[in-house]
């Protein structure tokens, strides 16, 4: 028996290196992004639902963007609060501005992809750049970088959100830790030519790419994926790039206790369930990988049988996998979570298989 279990950890530490060299390893060596600035109209689309304290201070930033044509489009969805009387005074303050007011609609109450079609129905430009009320960009020059990335075929590209730093949190580095790893792999499978997510933090695509697939009708009952599943419906090797210059990114504020971050993940986990069949197969195997990487060397261990090699596997894959991880942080400008890796890693798992067990018995609370 055991020595069928060492078997079965030499496969799992084989597949951990293929995917860490053979698909991580696609946009960890990549070459630096550079871009060059084009003229190309754009309709920056932010949509929120009782988002006031964000708003105030990060719709300026997005106004202030240098770049030569662009709108912003602002969709309050049928806001408590008072998203919709700032947004608009910010419609009187910019002539860029672009207001579209959702009132409750009882087949769609609450449905943020409701929302958003009437925002990209409104919008007056071609190219769409999204980003969430509670994002705000990196640089000046957001608008820039990612519009420079479109191409006559490249009509969507994938860009990074960032999470801000809070010294002295461990559950931020957990936060910042798998912001870094989904980026890592969302940006390499693009690489490879196969594209499976996005992040509606900082995302852009022609409006065609969005009536081509009938919008989010496929999936309107779905109260979340208005990016990633959006993304894996229309995104190909064809029509999809990615945009990884640090002027490229979004920072959002993270969730500030576990809880929160808690029920945020649910929701994204329970959305991945509406992936296509490989994507959700693909996922799955890294997953369940690296749980075994974790779990067959303490059987093995815990007999001392083969140590020496079951020790110098487990070194041989922390030593790729931080390689990959690094190199990838660098691009990103996560550094400091990378020197947490192994505890990071090992939370992380173990927190996912909670959330999987606990989304098997209770569905998650989604839009607002």
């Amino acid at each position: 028996m055991l020595i069928l279990i060492l078997y079965f950890f030499i496969f799992i530490v084989s597949v951990q290196i293929l995917y860490y060299l053979g698909v991580f390893g696609k946009f960890a060596f990549a070459k630096v992004q550079k871009f060059t600035p084009k003229r190309i109209p754009i309709s920056v689309i932010v949509c929120a639902k009782n988002e006031e304290e964000n708003i105030v201070n990060f719709i300026p930033l997005l106004a202030e963007q240098n770049y030569p044509d662009f709108e912003i489009v602002l969709i309050d969805d049928a806001s408590s609060d008072a998203t919709l009387d700032i947004f608009e005074g910010f419609e009187k303050q910019y002539s860029n501005v672009r207001l579209v007011k959702v009132e409750n609609n009882e087949a769609f109450w609450g449905n943020k992809k409701y929302a958003l079609t009437l925002g990209i129905k409104a919008a007056k430009k071609e190219y769409l750049l999204f980003t969430d009320a509670d994002c705000y960009p990196t640089s000046k020059e957001w608008i820039t970088a990612m519009s420079s990335q479109f191409t006559m075929q490249k009509t969507i590209v994938l860009g990074y959100g960032k999470y801000e730093k809070i010294p002295n949190s461990f559950l931020n580095k957990i936060i910042r830790f798998e912001t870094l790893l989904t980026a890592i792999q969302y940006f390499s499978w693009a690489k490879i030519g196969h594209p499976y997510m996005g992040v509606g933090r900082n995302l852009a695509y022609k409006k065609e790419e969005f009536f081509n697939v009938n919008g989010f009708i496929e999936h309107m009952q779905i109260r979340s994926g208005d990016d990633d599943l959006f993304v894996n419906q229309a995104a190909k090797a064809k029509n999809t790039t990615i945009a990884y210059s640090p002027e490229s990114f979004t920072v959002s504020k993270p969730k500030t206790s576990f809880k929160d971050w808690w029920i945020q993940k649910r929701r994204h986990v329970a959305t991945a369930n509406y992936y296509k069949p490989f994507d959700k197969l693909q996922l799955g195997a890294f997953y369940c990988s690296q749980l075994l990487f974790v779990l067959l060397p303490i059987v093995l261990l815990s007999f001392q049988f083969q140590w020496i090699l079951v020790l110098c596997l487990i070194v041989l894959r922390y030593i790729i996998t931080w390689i990959i991880v690094g190199f990838s942080a660098g691009k990103l400008k996560e550094k400091d979570v990378v020197y947490w890796y192994p505890i990071l890693e090992l939370v992380l798992l173990f927190t996912q298989m909670n959330i999987f067990i606990t989304n098997t018995f209770s569905k998650p609370v989604h839009w607002k």
